[in-house]
């Protein structure tokens, strides 16, 4: 140790090696798809279930899109859970065909509690349902979704998570940044990781949980982000969430920056709330157990704590060309080199994903603004840090009225232009 600072900066430094290596290896996974053999038979019965809070613009599309799913009617029930709403949500939900619950309790505020309570009322009916597959009211759903999640289930899986898609992400470079980030996540993170064999993480909407599972352990997620504390909460138990790449919903993504802002800085509060109360026990159940799933659940729960220390050390290492108070030995662990290649490796994972899904039009020109939505992450996660402890909701308002007919006939109609731009170009 030549430096009293080398006790913190050099494990620091390790750290963050660690870290960057370990998930630009992970990325690589992401760029290409396992080999899958689909049960194409519907055997397992669903309960639908969408939560809702004063989604009267939304809500009506969202459930006559369920209704013509490529499934058998007879197999899956709509149920929506009108929580605390003051519009109109329960009447426009029951009137497009759902079954409707409608619920008022100001004290348990949050979709983690309204989920809590819908499943209580679920398992007093007289159906069973081999699983519940869980909905935002802005959502639109692909028609083969019930398809997909079916096959997973017949396969063994017990928690499972669909592809999140945008279905506004041309409205605002907002919504098509996030849009982007969305699609980046979806390959080098859920997809990279179930083709190695490691745990997902439920994304809050597009999951699909086995009722044996929620009746023998319980729902009990009821933080700011429940859909994460569910996912620890089982993964302890030994049961991973699985990832299904083919069974898409459609996700309205925030508009304005402000939006973007109160949901991410939501996001991050959860995360940092999970880590401190799931890292001690998981940590000693994945060294007990040897289970590298639980350890890698750790890693994950200990991102936004990455992300701050790393941002400090970039901080630190801008004093350290003025005044070397610390041992540097990033540079020699990682040639120089190779620390080239990751950074460049950043930037290049986000453009060969748009060019792996077909990405057209104002996405390419969003994927300029894409590093900016990136580094907003710092000054939110430590927002994020220092509010770890409050819980209380914020609910993201939804006012685009989008059918799933309008995603399709977008999706077409974008085909159609590039398609005769094309052949315009060979005459």
């Amino acid at each position: 140790m030549n430096y009293i600072f080398d006790y913190i900066m050099i494990p620091l430094q390790l750290i963050i090696v660690f870290f960057t290596l370990y998930y630009f290896i992970i990325a690589f996974f992401g760029i290409w798809r396992r080999k899958e053999k689909k049960i194409m038979t519907p055997q397992n019965s669903f309960a639908v279930i969408v939560a809702a809070h004063n989604e009267e613009q939304v809500i009506g599309q969202l459930v006559e899109n369920l209704h013509v799913l490529k499934y058998p009617r007879e197999l899956y029930d709509i149920f929506v859970v009108a929580d605390n709403c003051k519009d109109n949500t329960a009447e426009i939900a029951r009137g497009a065909g759902a079954i409707v619950y409608e619920r008022f309790c100001l004290e348990q505020r949050g979709k983690g509690y309204a989920m809590e309570w819908m499943f209580a009322k679920l398992f007093k009916l007289e159906r069973n349902y081999d699983s519940v597959v869980i909905f935002d009211a802005d959502n639109l759903v692909d028609q083969n979704f019930l398809l997909e999640m079916n096959s997973r289930l017949c396969k063994g899986e017990k928690v499972i998570q669909g592809y999140l898609d945008s279905k506004n992400p041309h409205d605002t470079w907002i919504a098509g940044t996030f849009a982007i980030s969305f699609w980046v996540v979806n390959h080098i993170w859920h997809l990279a990781k179930y083709n190695i064999g490691l745990s997902s993480v439920l994304g809050g909407t597009g999951m699909c949980i086995s009722t044996d599972v929620l009746r023998k352990f319980g729902w009990g997620a009821t933080c700011l982000t429940e859909d994460m504390e569910f996912t620890m909460k089982v993964l302890l138990k030994g049961i991973p969430t699985t990832w299904a790449h083919d069974a898409i919903v459609y996700d309205e993504k925030p508009l304005t920056f402000e939006q973007s802002w109160r949901q991410r800085k939501r996001w991050a509060q959860g995360h940092f709330d999970i880590a401190g109360r799931y890292i001690p026990s998981m940590l000693y159940e994945g060294i007990k157990q040897r289970d590298i799933r639980i350890l890698d659940g750790v890693l994950h729960l200990f991102q936004p704590y990455f992300l701050i220390l790393s941002t400090s050390f970039v901080l630190m290492s801008y004093i350290y060309t003025i005044v070397p108070f610390y041992t540097n030995i990033i540079n020699k662990i990682l040639p120089v080199e190779v620390m080239t290649a990751i950074g460049v490796g950043q930037y290049l994972f986000p453009v060969m994903i748009l060019g792996m899904i077909g990405a057209k039009g104002k996405s390419w020109w969003y994927l300029i603004f894409y590093p900016l939505f990136v580094y907003s992450w710092i000054p939110i996660t430590i927002l994020g840090f220092f509010h770890r402890n409050d819980r209380e909701w914020s609910h993201t308002q939804h006012t685009r009225s989008i059918s799933y007919k309008d995603v399709l006939l977008t999706q077409k109609n974008e085909f159609t232009k590039e398609d005769f731009l094309s052949k315009q170009a060979v005459k």
